[in-house]
């Protein structure tokens, strides 16, 4: 039914619920799991990264990227299920989009919630963003 499932991670308890449904979807079919990692451009720029802080932020983001990327791939090795993982920048809503569209993925299967904070939730979640403008059908997971 599906061929290629994105899940979008940022290693938050919501993303793992997402990644061990997309799990449970791909086992035993024919289906690859598209694992992605966000780093979100406004953050370095929002925590005024500047100077030597620069790159000791961006390590930072690279590493968590790594981290919840690995959780995924364990767990998608566990099942015995196809998968990829990549790491983009940009704004997590728009990558999301632009990666779905990019490799026609049949089913997005994200968290309900992640990693963002007080103004992210009153700007709208990327959940909410996704859902409104990716022409493919999204699952929302809740841990």
């Amino acid at each position: 039914m599906y061929d290629d499932i994105l899940v979008p991670t940022d290693g938050s308890e919501s993303s793992m619920a997402a990644v061990d449904q997309a799990t449970a979807i791909a086992e035993g079919r024919a289906t690859t799991v598209h694992f992605l990692h966000v780093i979100d451009v406004g953050t370095e720029m929002s925590a005024g990264a500047s100077g030597s802080i620069a790159p000791q932020l961006t390590e930072t983001l690279e590493e968590e990227a790594e981290s919840a990327l690995d959780d995924a791939a364990n767990r998608a090795e566990e099942a015995g299920i196809s998968y990829d993982r990549n790491t983009r920048e940009g704004s997590p809503h728009e990558v999301i989009e632009a990666y779905v569209a990019e490799r026609d993925i049949d089913l997005v299967v994200m968290g309900a919630s992640g990693r963002s904070g007080l103004k992210e939730r009153l700007l709208g979640s990327t959940s909410d963003r996704v859902i409104r403008t990716v022409d493919t059908s999204v699952l929302l997971a809740r841990p």
